[in-house]
């Protein structure tokens, strides 16, 4: 199955350019071995650029616009989770965003997606928190949520000395079991998949890559890096090595299909175009 709607489709395409202009040929081509027509894709593009998602700098030109590019700029990193965390000495950071409003919808979702790729969860009515292991501290933390469109009225500091009840309840605000064992079978499933891909006919090998590496960087870009004990980090690093893996092979398999890039699911990275280029 191809990715939920052409939409989505697309901007992770260009998500996966790191900022560089793809041609309409370039994205047809890879929407039509996912399976999406070429229709639903154009009007998917006239869409999005209507929306200022993307942007048109050429005819049949298209690159993010300037509503996509943080978030395009903040999942560039998801291979490098395990060097963005630090020791965790047992303080949290506390965002509290109770006077801000909730009337606009658009700054509604952009702070909702802000604290979730931070790893932030709610502890009452507008007050998250997460343990403040991320490298570079609460002021590195602060502005990636601004960075990601958390309004400036928002209080992002630091927290400490709950009461014994109080950190319990803070625990169970991440289900730290359950992400460990996400981390271990998604790890078997592509390694499982590694193994027999070269069985496969390659638009076979090239729609599978692309669903499964699509979850699977999905779930590291949106990981929220928590420490041990509310997680098991050893777990979470093996997936990551394996998801690395998984990416590469990717990237070799739509390459060999002969067109100029691979889609989304095989995610952002520095590319030589001179060299990718079909001849």
């Amino acid at each position: 199955m191809p990715a939920a709607n052409p939409r989505r489709f697309l901007l992770k395409l260009l998500f996966a350019a790191e900022g560089q202009s793809l041609t309409a040929r370039e994205m047809l081509a890879a929407g039509e071995v996912l399976g999406f027509s070429s229709n639903s894709l154009r009007v998917a593009l006239v869409r999005l650029t209507r929306d200022g998602l993307i942007a048109s700098p050429a005819r049949g030109v298209y690159g993010l616009g300037p509503e996509a590019a943080a978030l395009a700029e903040d999942a560039s990193h998801w291979r490098s989770g395990e060097q963005r965390v630090r020791p965790w000495s047992g303080d949290w950071i506390l965002v509290h965003t109770g006077a801000l409003a909730r009337t606009d919808r658009t700054a509604l979702r952009r702070r909702a997606r802000a604290l979730e790729l931070l790893g932030l969860r709610e502890y009452t009515r507008g007050l998250y928190l997460r343990p403040d292991n991320l490298a570079g501290g609460v002021g590195a933390v602060r502005a990636r949520l601004r960075q990601l469109g958390l309004e400036p009225g928002a209080l992002v500091i630091l927290a400490r000395d709950f009461a014994p009840g109080e950190l319990e309840r803070v625990h169970r605000l991440w289900n730290g079991r359950a992400l460990s064992r996400q981390y271990e079978r998604m790890r078997q499933q592509l390694e499982t998949w590694l193994q027999r891909a070269g069985e496969l006919e390659l638009p076979v090998a090239a729609r599978e890559a692309y669903r499964a590496g699509d979850q699977a960087i999905r779930t590291l870009i949106y990981d929220p890096l928590l420490p041990e004990p509310l997680v098991d980090v050893a777990q979470r690093a093996a997936f990551t090595d394996t998801v690395l893996r998984f990416d590469d092979a990717g990237h070799r398999i739509w390459r060999r299909l002969g067109l100029q890039d691979p889609p989304p699911a095989m995610a952002p990275r520095r590319r030589d175009r001179s060299r990718s280029r079909p001849h």
